[in-house]
């Protein structure tokens, strides 16, 4: 549960007007139990007047009574007030009135501390609009005087997940990242160029190789062809020698015949 609204005038009203424990006004404050007895015995807090927690729907009557008959118990604000952190993370709607008026200390806290955040990132965080961010950064918010900044997380505007998300996401990016749509599309068509290049080179290789396989077997083939040829000239010149030395023994034979006779 969040402090209520002006917790230190709170306090001083409950010292007044109940006969609740200091341990109990402190809890509820979320103020030291020294400072409350101080503040009982008015060594702090003099010029502060007393906020009444009921007319502001914080508490009730009832729950003051129930707190005063067990000083074990602790006081449990109003289901507005009830819870409001947890709530606040899921839906950003339902915020109490300490809350509202702890916006604009949020947004100082946020423009001194995370500068690198946009506006638009504290209006998503806190729940504010553009106007009032710059009216607190320029110092002419019409409740500039009694600003102090706070961290959103422990006021309960927004989660540290949500808070470090954004610091994450405001970070400036690394020059290596930031490259133009026209630098990324010239990678592209040279990319395209090499690949196209590429397949280009390689088909007329596939076709010299099968020249290459052609005249391979070819040349296998015409070997065997010649070897045959000169096969069939050894077999011609030997006929012919055959028929030659034929031809001359039947001279020969025809000449001794006709030796004989004469």
């Amino acid at each position: 549960m969040t402090a209520p609204l002006m917790p230190r005038a709170t306090a001083v009203w409950l010292v007044e007007n109940t006969t609740l424990t200091f341990r109990q006004i402190s809890v509820f404050c979320e103020i030291h139990e020294l400072e409350i007895q101080a503040i009982a015995d008015g060594d702090v807090s003099g010029n502060i007047r007393g906020l009444s927690p009921i007319d502001n729907g914080q508490l009730s009557w009832e729950e003051i009574r129930r707190c005063e008959a067990d000083n074990k118990a602790n006081l449990q604000a109003n289901e507005m007030e009830r819870n409001v952190k947890a709530r606040n993370v899921k839906t950003k709607k339902i915020l109490s009135p300490s809350q509202r008026q702890d916006k604009p200390n949020a947004i100082a806290w946020m423009i001194k501390n995370c500068p690198q955040l946009k506006d638009s990132q504290i209006c998503k965080l806190v729940g504010t609009t553009k106007a009032t961010i710059e009216s607190i950064r320029n110092g002419s918010h019409k409740d500039m005087a009694n600003i102090k900044a706070k961290n959103p997380v422990t006021i309960g505007l927004c989660s540290e997940q949500d808070l470090e998300k954004a610091l994450i996401a405001a970070q400036p990016k690394p020059a290596k990242e930031k490259k133009t749509k026209k630098t990324t599309k010239k990678v592209a068509k040279k990319v395209a160029k090499k690949t196209a290049k590429k397949t280009t080179t390689k088909k007329p290789v596939k076709k010299v190789a099968e020249k290459k396989v052609v005249a391979k077997k070819a040349e296998k083939k015409t070997p065997a062809k010649k070897a045959t040829t000169k096969k069939t000239v050894a077999k011609k010149s030997t006929a012919k020698k055959t028929a030659t030395k034929k031809a001359s023994t039947k001279k020969a034979s025809t000449k001794k015949t006709a030796a004989k006779k004469k």
